[in-house]
């Protein structure tokens, strides 16, 4: 399947006045009205969903499709995709091939949407991972934390992150195999509870099994983002999270890439923050 992928992350650098979340949340009920989000402006993990559901109406708005012509489509598993309206002047032959399916996440301060276009069938099958690197609690060690996640992973994973590796490789092996698994039971529209110790990525290997078999046909897309957050004394700092996708495409053999090149990432991958949206958010009613 010849289906672009194309992903939008959004720094969630600085918290929302109460104006801007008003505005925001008025959005949200008008436009998005399958998102029951309650009134919540203090709580930060609300607001992310919020934000979060901004991202469909944002890149619609960017593709010069009004609101009024097109609509947010769900599956019984929660895979969503966008279809224009029937009545527009589009081909109906190319109107097939122009699903938008996508998934959104977020973690603490990035959020995110991973997109592509197909038919209904070829677009829902996609899924965004993201992890922050650095352990869930201030405090913690990583040798700790990756102790703690042991629950989520295989034996053969678990040994790329014992010693006598580094702290720091830990970190970075654990957040890339969370990051993929995350992205997969995602794509596959699995629930939270889905165990995750079922899956198998073997990054030497480059290759990934669930339930013990293969998992063919599946891309696998990865690269870290970097961010700069204000924090409350105004100060700023960096976050970095490593980043993944998983997109079946139905090949014979299941493929990853890595993104490392920073001009090749740009070319899919588009970063943007709160006040780009914010800029924009009076426009996307229309």
């Amino acid at each position: 399947m010849d289906c672009p992928i194309l992903v939008w992350m959004l720094s969630y650098n600085r918290p929302l006045t109460q104006e801007e979340y008003d505005k925001c949340y008025r959005t949200l009920q008008v436009c998005v009205p399958h998102v029951p989000l309650e009134y919540a402006p203090q709580n930060q993990e609300s607001v992310r969903v919020m934000v979060a559901h901004m991202l469909p109406l944002l890149m619609m708005r960017h593709r010069r499709i009004p609101r009024a012509k097109w609509r947010d489509c769900s599956n019984s598993n929660g895979k969503r995709w966008i279809e224009q309206d029937s009545e527009s002047a589009m081909n109906p032959t190319h109107r097939l091939k122009a699903m938008i399916g996508y998934h959104l996440a977020w973690e603490n301060n990035l959020i995110g949407m991973v997109m592509t276009q197909g038919r209904q069938r070829e677009v829902v099958n996609l899924g965004l991972g993201m992890k922050q690197l650095c352990t869930d609690a201030p405090g913690v060690s990583i040798s700790d934390w990756a102790e703690s996640q042991h629950h989520k992973l295989t034996p053969l994973e678990i040994t790329f992150i014992t010693p006598p590796e580094k702290d720091d490789v830990v970190l970075r092996r654990l957040c890339l195999i969370l990051a993929l698994k995350q992205a997969y039971i995602k794509a596959i529209g699995q629930p939270i509870g889905f165990d995750w110790s079922r899956l198998e990525f073997n990054i030497p290997g480059e290759n990934a099994r669930g339930d013990g078999y293969p998992l063919q046909g599946w891309e696998f897309r990865l690269w870290q983002s970097q961010i700069a957050v204000m924090r409350e004394d105004g100060e700023v700092e960096e976050h970095h999270y490593q980043c993944a996708s998983a997109f079946f495409r139905g090949t014979a053999e299941s493929k990853f890439i890595w993104q490392k090149d920073k001009k090749e990432l740009e070319s899919w991958v588009q970063f943007l923050n709160i006040d780009q949206l914010i800029t924009v958010l009076p426009k996307l009613m229309d």
